[in-house]
């Protein structure tokens, strides 16, 4: 509680009780009102002496303590962050095996080693950025100085295939605890990560960026989750590797690693869905789920598309597919047949049916455009390799285009329609494309990794060092997964950002008097979070 001033609309100045409540101030009571300075400081002072008849026992407690105790004198050094080790640090020992560091070759100093790996990976989710960060975190939470290169020179032991599989395994291990101890759907995408040098090498390659950084050495990251966004495994690829060839090299190494018996189905997004890996995906028994690019499909299955009623959004319709695809072994130079049978499922949406009118029409405009602006116009002078699909050769001696009207209407039919392409007979319509749905969990991963874990830009030169890198994120962002999906109905309820919570657990203190640490009360807040990672 605390007196008041409060000037009134008639110059008069009241003076009040008042107590904060939930960050708002409430009325307590009103002592008294005057224009007269002398009596508004009486009325002042006997605000004060209310304030004590109202709270007695906070000012007696407050008086005697004063008269028995002197002030603590504290120092800035005694004082210790733990917010770390007490958050990050119980979910780190819960993800990572104590045994990773164990009977490794060329690894001396297991506790030391393990110190650094744990420092590496709860540091990106309080102070991400590059490993000089880790320098300040050290220095900030553990009270160490330790030297850049000592860093550095640990990053070229870590990626070592004995140790990078351990650490691994212990990510895997508790995914597969968290999923009930059986994956049954597995989701699949690939990112690029872009690198500050211009100069490439066998890793760092210019290649389709997926960040818009066209003259960027990049590398590649594909990337396994399971339904709920826990991580799997990964493996990094260079720049240039076409990104529909990286999800079955993954996939076998997984298998292989882990010694996977009961196959996961396979999800991924339509960029993936190309003959080879359907083939080694049927070949090997996985069960799958695609995006399909509906008017990218043949035509005598477009017309019979086209000819499908979707009386609302909620309608959904099948097509059976028998077909043989044709795809070149790695062990092979001639091309195999492979004869599959497939279900399209189709759904619509009014709203993407708009949305695919406006992007056509938008892009109509622009074609229409170009042609009557240029006489000697080609078809990779438009940079628009979809609909350029609507022009015809008008004139073949000058070179001239014109539209297809009746290739634009053919197109409209499909407007608003979604495909998902499966070999699995057992599932539904609604399973198969809530199965797909839930690709946003990869996708937010990778948004995850690049914003509150800074995953690029990479400033790292070396192969070892940079794929180092990438297994220190992929263990970060396990523990930011489990974090999460613990804390999640307090981050809703309170309506709070992952920064605001990272800057909470920063301000989490102790303090240290003759070697011992005294942990300070947690928050109100602190605590709803830490009762919530504790939970079994």
């Amino acid at each position: 509680m605390f007196v008041r001033k409060k000037i009134n609309s008639s110059g008069s100045v009241s003076i009040q009780i008042i107590q904060k409540v939930n960050g708002k101030s409430k009325l307590v009571e009103t002592i008294g009102s005057s224009k007269d300075t002398n009596e508004i400081d009486k009325l002042f002072d006997l605000g004060k002496k209310r304030i004590k008849e109202l709270e007695p026992n906070l000012f007696d407690m407050v008086e005697k303590e004063e008269k028995k105790h002197k002030f603590l004198s504290l120092r800035n050094d005694q004082i210790v962050p733990i917010g770390d080790e007490l958050f990050f640090g119980k979910i780190y020992d819960k993800v990572c095996s104590n045994q990773m560091f164990d009977a490794i070759t060329g690894i001396r100093y297991k506790e030391d080693k393990n110190f650094l790996f744990k420092s590496l990976v709860v540091s990106r989710l309080l102070y991400p950025g590059s490993k000089l960060y880790l320098i300040d975190y050290l220095n900030y939470f553990k009270k160490q100085d330790i030297d850049i290169e000592k860093i550095y020179r640990f990053l070229d032991t870590l990626y070592q295939d004995e140790l990078k599989h351990r650490i691994e395994k212990s990510v895997f291990e508790y995914s597969l605890q968290k999923a009930g101890g059986n994956i049954v759907v597995s989701f699949y995408d690939v990112t690029t990560l872009h690198f500050e040098s211009e100069s490439e090498d066998d890793l760092r390659r210019i290649g389709f960026s997926k960040e818009g950084k066209l003259n960027r050495p990049q590398i590649q990251l594909g990337l396994f989750t399971t339904v709920e966004g826990y991580p799997l495994s990964f493996e990094v690829y260079d720049g240039k590797k076409f990104e529909g060839h990286t999800m079955v090299d993954v996939l076998i190494k997984f298998q292989k690693k882990f010694n996977i018996k009961n196959k996961p189905i396979v999800v991924a997004d339509r960029g993936m869905l190309n003959d080879k890996n359907i083939a080694i995906l049927e070949n090997n028994g996985y069960k799958y789920i695609f995006g399909a690019k509906i008017k990218m499909l043949p035509n005598i299955l477009k017309e019979q598309i086209s000819n499908l009623t979707f009386l609302n959004d909620s309608v959904t319709h099948e097509i059976n597919i028998a077909k043989t695809i044709k795809y070149k072994d790695n062990n092979e130079d001639k091309k195999q047949e492979l004869p599959i049978k497939q279900r399209l499922i189709l759904t619509y949406s009014s709203k993407r049916a708009k949305k695919d009118k406006y992007l056509r029409d938008k892009a109509l405009q622009r074609l229409e455009l170009k042609i009557s602006q240029s006489s000697n116009l080609k078809k990779s002078d438009l940079k628009l390799s979809y609909y350029a699909k609507f022009l015809d050769l008008k004139d073949e001696c000058n070179i001239q285009y014109k539209l297809n009207n009746q290739k634009i209407i053919e197109d409209e039919k499909l407007d608003g329609l979604k495909g998902y392409i499966t070999n699995d007979t057992s599932l539904d319509h609604k399973t198969i494309i809530n199965h797909y749905q839930n690709l946003w969990h990869i996708e937010k991963a990778f948004r995850i990794s690049k914003t509150d874990l800074k995953i690029r830009p990479i400033y790292h030169r070396l192969e070892s060092r940079i794929k180092a890198h990438i297994l220190i994120s992929f263990v970060s962002y396990a523990l930011y997964k489990e974090f999460e999906i613990k804390t999640y109905h307090i981050k809703k309820e309170l309506q709070i950002s992952h920064k605001i919570i990272r800057d909470i657990i920063k301000h989490i203190f102790a303090i240290e008097i003759d070697g011992k640490i005294h942990p300070l009360e947690l928050s109100d807040i602190q605590q709803k979070f830490y009762d919530a990672i504790t939970q079994s």
